[in-house]
């Protein structure tokens, strides 16, 4: 089942699938940070407003903005 990454909560894994159409702005940004399909990442944490998301992926951490993760089509595993 394919979701957003802001759907998910603290310590869920998943694998990037792809990107929405709708994040044509984003995408190659995302693609640079490493966030390419079938990737794994771990959600760490959440801001208190939940804005930024932080991801542990390929062996750092990374916080990506509501609208970014909002982007970013996820498999929950």
């Amino acid at each position: 089942m394919t979701q957003s990454l802001n759907a998910m909560t603290v310590g869920d894994s998943g694998k990037i699938v792809g990107f929405a159409s709708s994040g044509k702005a984003y995408r190659k940004r995302l693609l640079a940070m490493g966030l390419t399909p079938g990737t794994m990442f771990t959600v760490t944490r959440f801001a208190p407003l939940g804005d930024p998301v932080e991801i542990k992926i390929r062996g750092f951490s990374l916080s990506l903005r509501k609208n970014e993760a909002a982007v970013l089509i996820v498999e929950k595993l």
